[in-house]
């Protein structure tokens, strides 16, 4: 399928260095969810790579929420997990849908790495499967099925591509 991945480092003014490893991981990691979850329309994504201060100050503006988070995701349309992109989705004369946005923060993916005691490859690659999943519609808003659901399809992903939480 032809999807597209637009990685932008950094947010509006600030600047983040992004390693061309960390956007190859990203890249890799959303085509490898749109594929696994049989996304057969072509969708684009946008990604932001950025720092906590920026993802917090966004965290704040639409969440309401004033602290640092791994990654934010904003979907264009209300889906249910194992709904499916349609091509009517796609704006006029667009050649494939826009399924929305994400933001990573680097540094804290680096930071939950080594919390979690895994490698940063890992990290990064489970928060972009983990936000298109949520732009398809999965979320983890109870500690139950939902959450079951999500963790399951996130380590399917990562299984095939080779990332466990040992390491690559």
């Amino acid at each position: 399928m032809d999807h597209e991945v637009c990685i932008e480092a950094g947010y509006m003014d600030e600047a983040t260095e992004v390693p061309m490893a960390v956007e190859e991981q990203i890249r890799r990691s959303v085509l490898a969810a749109l594929e696994d979850e049989e996304v057969d329309v072509p969708c684009m994504i946008a990604v932001i790579v950025t720092d906590d201060a920026v993802i917090r100050e966004t965290n704040l503006t639409n969440r309401g929420v004033d602290r640092a988070t791994d990654v934010l995701s904003f979907p264009m349309f209300p889906m249910k997990p194992g709904d499916k992109p349609r091509a009517e989705w796609a704006d006029p004369g667009a050649d494939k849908v826009y399924l929305g946005d994400m933001m990573i923060s680097l540094e804290r993916a680096e930071a939950q790495a080594e919390e979690f005691g895994h490698s940063p490859e890992r990290e990064v690659c489970y928060l972009a499967v983990h936000s298109v999943l949520h732009l398809l519609g999965y979320d983890h808003l109870d500690e139950g099925p939902m959450k079951a659901q999500m963790r399951q399809r996130e380590e399917a992903i990562l299984g095939k591509l080779g990332i466990t939480r040992d390491g690559p």
